[in-house]
């Protein structure tokens, strides 16, 4: 399928393909035409196809070179009346047109490896990329910074590390971010832009700091500072349903305190009525032990 000169949209999503994407190409120029690559959930294997990335040149430049992806009545019918559904922002939707700038890369729930290259960041007419659910692992790369047009990006659920590259507050068309469940550390960059991103952007990654979240950072080197109660509540033991040991301790105390204070009216008072008649025989003492088995089992 890499030499075919008109394919525009390849959508394979949703099927048990596998193989290895980063093979060597057969062709000088692969996909040269290709707008639309969506093959999620699938079970691909490998690192992401780098090859393909240094190669789309309908995804790069598109403004420049926009005379050059109509070349024939064919090609027009094709922008205007094609149909596809497909995943953007998060959304399942439906397409009935391929707008000349519209790009878009699904690469998502298959189990892709290694780092995210820097060529990547050639793409830079790209408008939407979905890498979430995979096992890559390493930085983000500072080139998606490049990618000037980008409206969704989706790194969710994978094993990446290190920081957010502030080279992303550059993303000023980006309405979509979510880095969730990765390993990021430092604070998170601060703009116009990413000061529209919620706390679900970047929750499960539990070394990052900064707004939106509640973590503070410390001032000199942007690492993450934890309040004194947090690090309190780390060395706490937790209990089932939310019960910790101040809980446990406080229930405990209260339960003595009245047990012994009931013996001590007991003694001082005489036995009650109820007590007397059916425990007479059980000594004063004996009345302290009950009570605290009743209250407790």
């Amino acid at each position: 399928m890499e030499a075919l000169p008109k394919l525009r949209v390849l959508i394979l999503k949703s099927n048990k393909f596998d193989g290895n994407m980063s093979l060597p190409s057969r062709s000088n120029l692969p996909f040269q035409k290709l707008q639309v690559l969506d093959i999620s959930d699938n079970e691909f294997v490998g690192s992401l196809p780098q090859t393909y990335f240094k190669n789309f040149r309908a995804m790069m430049d598109v403004k420049e070179n926009k005379t050059d992806l109509i070349t024939s009545n064919d090609d027009y019918f094709f922008l205007r009346y094609v149909e596809m559904r497909i995943t953007l922002k998060g959304l399942d939707q439906l397409l009935t047109r391929l707008l000349e700038a519209f790009t878009t890369i699904d690469l998502s729930s298959n189990n892709f490896c290694g780092s995210i290259p820097d060529s990547i960041g050639n793409l830079n007419s790209l408008r939407y990329l979905n890498l979430s659910h995979n096992n890559l692992m390493g930085h983000i790369p500072a080139s998606l910074g490049n990618i000037s047009v980008l409206e969704s990006l989706d790194l969710s659920s994978n094993k990446l590390d290190g920081r957010i590259p502030s080279e992303l507050t550059r993303l000023t068309f980006l309405a979509k971010l979510n880095l969730s469940m990765n390993n990021l550390v430092g604070q998170i960059p601060q703009s116009t832009q990413f000061s529209t991103f919620e706390n679900d952007s970047y929750v499960g990654n539990l070394r990052l700091c900064g707004v939106p979240l509640t973590r503070k950072c410390n001032e000199e080197n942007g690492q993450q500072m934890r309040p004194e109660e947090e690090e309190e509540d780390d060395e706490e033991y937790g209990f089932i349903d939310g019960f910790g040991w101040r809980s446990v301790v406080m229930g405990y105390g209260s339960g003595i305190i009245v047990g012994i204070g009931f013996g001590c009216w007991i003694i001082r008072f005489g036995r009650p009525r109820w007590f007397t008649t059916r425990n007479s025989h059980i000594h004063n003492t004996s009345y302290i032990t009950v009570f605290f088995e009743n209250r407790y089992v």
